[in-house]
């Protein structure tokens, strides 16, 4: 078997992978929920490369996040449930209704009017969707669909909180302004404070949590992404502590030859040659 850019050549080698006997003994023992972590892993490698602006790297973690969706179709199609052929079918079928301003009649539309178009389309498929599964016995007529219930559990804590506190704004659940978000965070950092003074771990994680929630919810407000602000702010942390570790090495001394008094020294340093 030789490489090919042809999809069909990926398919084939993940059903060679995957045939009992002669197949990989790694991959044969996988099922869908021992690869979510894989899948999770490797989106967040493609997101690491686009980042970087590393093109070279960004096609090598594409091809590793096009694996995850090619093993779990030949695990479906394994059991007659669907294979790749019916995803591509089902993404190409849900672009089109999506976008009637492009394959329709709906011309002419403001960026405003998309959205709005967009959402509507999401709730009639999800109407379509619900009535679909209850057909197949995987939704229980009679349960009550809460209006969050959309938003995946996995997503990291981040991203899931500004999905949450997103999804209820379009209810109309959401602060007026950005400075009474603000005015939150400062009320929830007392809290914090507060609880500070106790011994009861629990309640100090949970003023914690709800002190990071109103911070998502202010990047909201001013259209930043919270997860990629964090991420920006790991980098800048990593940078200037890998340039403490440097000076230090320099000096024939390691981080644990150092102390606080030092090292923040040399941390307002680093910001410093930053800002010129």
């Amino acid at each position: 078997m030789k490489p090919s850019k042809d999809i069909s050549g990926l398919i084939a080698i993940m059903k060679a992978l995957r045939t009992p006997e002669t197949g990989c003994p790694w991959d044969l023992e996988q099922t869908f929920k021992t690869i979510t972590q894989y899948t999770i892993e490797e989106t967040y490698e493609v997101v690491d490369a686009i980042e970087r602006q590393d093109m070279p790297d960004l096609k090598e973690e594409l091809g590793d996040l096009l694996l995850q969706v090619v093993f779990y179709t030949q695990m479906a199609s394994e059991e007659n449930q669907f294979d790749f052929g019916d995803v591509v079918e089902a993404i190409t079928r849900k672009l089109i209704r999506r976008h009637p301003h492009v394959f329709g009649n709906a011309r002419d539309l403001t960026p405003a009017q998309v959205k709005e178009l967009w959402d509507e389309i999401k709730a009639e498929e999800k109407r379509e969707k619900a009535i679909e599964r209850q057909k197949f016995g995987l939704e229980n007529s009679s349960s009550r669909k809460y209006y969050l219930d959309d938003i995946p559990q996995p997503f990291p804590a981040l991203i899931r909180a500004d999905k949450l506190t997103s999804k209820a704004a379009k209810v109309g659940f959401d602060w007026p302004t950005t400075a009474e978000v603000v005015a939150k965070i400062k009320e929830e950092l007392a809290e914090v404070e507060e609880a500070l003074e106790t011994t009861n771990h629990d309640h100090v994680e949970a003023e914690i949590g709800d002190l990071l929630f109103s911070v998502a919810n202010l990047a909201r407000h001013l259209k930043i992404d919270p997860e990629s602000a964090l991420r920006r702010t790991n980098k800048k942390f990593e940078s200037r502590f890998k340039w403490i570790e440097q000076q230090l090495a320099e000096k024939g001394l390691s981080l644990s030859d150092s102390n606080l008094q030092e090292m923040d020294m040399l941390w307002n340093e680093a910001k410093r040659i930053e800002n010129e």
